[in-house]
């Protein structure tokens, strides 16, 4: 039995973070989006669903200032509100 080890065989490479981690708002750009959001979650028993129009408005805020990589709401799970978005303007007109 060989009790030899190989070490630095191994190099660590570095790789971009997964989606979900992103930079921290150091500077508080997006609080009020973020108190917005949880004062949702307390009221609704922190049932997520009903908060997504809270989600997307943070999301936006974060991906505005470069906090995260922008992304199309469609990708991110909100078809469904860019629809009711759309049809609210053409109403409008």
């Amino acid at each position: 039995m060989s009790t030899a080890m190989n070490f630095g065989t191994k190099t660590f490479r570095q790789r971009p973070p997964d989606k979900g981690a992103f930079p921290l708002d150091h500077f508080g750009e997006c609080k009020s989006f973020k108190e917005t959001y949880m004062r949702c979650l307390r009221d609704n028993h922190f049932d997520s669903s009903r908060c997504r129009v809270e989600t997307k408005e943070y999301l936006e805020c974060r991906m505005d200032r470069q906090l995260m990589a922008k992304e199309p709401f469609e990708k991110l799970g909100f078809k469904d509100l860019m629809e009711e978005s759309d049809e609210e303007n053409k109403a409008k007109l």
